[in-house]
């Protein structure tokens, strides 16, 4: 079954206040192997013009991944989440995302499209910080296989 093309445009309601820790930055790297020294050491980040240390670029996937689950577990779209693998992923980075920021994540459905029997669905998150900065523009776009054959 097609996903439900009414579903573009619709946002979602932000997730709770993201609180960036040292502690969580420190954790991402030590995950991915990032030795930057600007994403572990104060000084380092100061010296290179950041109040404190700046997570990696991907980092923010920790923050849209929960409202990712939740737009394709929303039984009205119509996703088989058996059917889904990732397609895509890109970032637009606006501005370092720093220990101590506050962010707030919004996610919408920004395209669906059909074709070869399988639905494409874009899904993008705007993170900022509680006071409205933008920090990064994400886009995940997720293909249902076989799309015509579920339901």
């Amino acid at each position: 079954m097609a996903l439900d093309q009414s579903f573009v445009g619709r946002t979602y309601p932000p997730a709770p206040v993201y609180e960036v820790g040292r502690a969580k930055i420190l954790e991402f790297v030590e995950a991915i192997g990032d030795t930057n020294p600007v994403h572990r050491d104060p000084a380092a980040a100061r010296a290179a013009g950041h109040p404190d240390v700046t997570a990696p670029p991907t980092f923010t996937t920790i923050m849209n991944l929960n409202l990712i689950n939740t737009i394709v577990t929303d039984p009205k779209l119509g996703l088989d989440y058996s059917r889904m693998v990732h397609g895509d992923q890109s970032f637009e980075y606006h501005s370092p995302v720093v220990a101590g920021d506050r962010l707030v994540t919004t996610a919408s459905i920004e395209a669906i499209m059909h074709r070869a029997g399988n639905d494409f669905i874009t899904l993008r998150a705007e993170i900022a910080t509680v006071d409205g900065a933008p920090r990064v523009t994400a886009r995940a776009q997720l293909v249902v296989r076989d799309a015509e054959a579920a339901g």
